[in-house]
């Protein structure tokens, strides 16, 4: 260690040798997200009136084209709103209203297409477009008067193909700066309605929490499938979890309250594994009548499970209107 230079050589070594052992912390930047996209919570209604479409081209060889209108928000996991089928018209007029709730209006879009119906068979599709919410003033109406093409696929020639146009009228109605900043804590209870909500109707919400001590003869992947009206919506599958905690919120916009409706609740696994015999399996099922969420505007609490032996389901449901 006396020699000149050696020193300083051999501290460095041991120091680079020590530094090697060690695990050593490193900087990771979270950025605070916005409260309402944190929780993924509705932050506006669009208003959507279909009024009219022009000049459609049939796709029927024989006869008139049977149109009607489908539109749905991208990134949103809600069904499909249609109008009603206007048989043998290339130039109809619906006229109708429908509700759909925003959870982000700079990054939503909304889809509008336009099939032709058909009584036996696929529906053909006779064109589409794409309205992004961030174009869309708020609180104001707006008539637009869209060119329906193929595909949203700029480079393609068959868009500049004549398909007809469609005429909708638009409004964006974000909810109130001060229902947006509320805590969690008073999001425990029953918030109301967005404004644009049907008359008489109004908004259930559907929380799927946890579930307790499932059991699959096969395997256990589970994932929680709801059933309201006709409408289909599951929440994501869990792999290799007898208690999964999911946590997800479903939302289902009524004409009236669902006094007579139930909701059916089915917990399924499904697995990717080749060569089994049972890809997917039923884990119980439990039929919730909703006539007490109407009346007691939220309810929370377990249900038992049919065909489990001691599977458990929680579920909370809110009844939120606009009064």
């Amino acid at each position: 260690m006396s020699i000149p230079g050696l020193y300083r050589f051999v501290q460095e070594l041991i120091k680079d040798q020590v530094a090697n052992m060690y695990l050593w912390p490193k900087t990771l930047e979270v950025p605070i997200m916005d409260p309402a996209k944190a929780f993924n919570r509705p932050v506006g209604i669009l208003h959507v009136k279909v009024l009219r479409a022009m000049k459609l081209k049939k796709k029927d060889l024989l006869g008139a084209s049977d149109p009607y209108v489908k539109l749905k928000l991208t990134e949103n996991n809600l069904p499909s709103h249609k109008t009603s089928v206007k048989h043998k018209n290339l130039n109809p007029e619906w006229n109708e209203e429908f509700n759909i709730v925003v959870k982000d209006p700079q990054s939503q879009a909304l889809e509008l297409l336009v099939y032709d119906w058909e009584k036996v068979g696929k529906h053909e599709k006779m064109g589409m477009n794409v309205v992004p919410l961030k174009d869309l003033p708020k609180d104001e109406p707006k008539v637009l008067t869209v060119d329906l093409l193929k595909n949203m696929d700029l480079n393609d020639a068959q868009n500049e193909k004549q398909r007809g146009q469609l005429e909708v009228e638009l409004t964006y109605k974000p909810f109130k700066e001060e229902d947006m900043q509320k805590g969690f804590e008073e999001t425990l209870t029953v918030q109301k309605a967005p404004e644009g909500t049907p008359a008489g109707g109004g908004l259930l919400v559907i929380v799927v929490h946890e579930g307790q001590d499932l059991e699959g003869k096969h395997h256990c992947n589970p994932s929680a499938r709801l059933i309201f009206r006709g409408e289909e919506k599951r929440t994501k599958p869990l792999k290799k979890s007898r208690d999964p905690r999911w946590a997800e919120d479903f939302q289902f916009m009524c004409e009236e309250p669902p006094i007579n409706d139930k909701l059916h609740v089915e917990v399924v696994s499904t697995s990717s594994r080749m060569g089994l015999l049972h890809p997917k399996e039923s884990l119980g099922y439990v039929q919730i009548s909703l006539s007490d969420v109407v009346s007691n505007k939220r309810i929370n609490q377990k249900y038992h499970l049919i065909d489990s032996k001691n599977g458990q389901i929680q579920i909370e449901l809110q009844w939120r209107t606009a009064e």
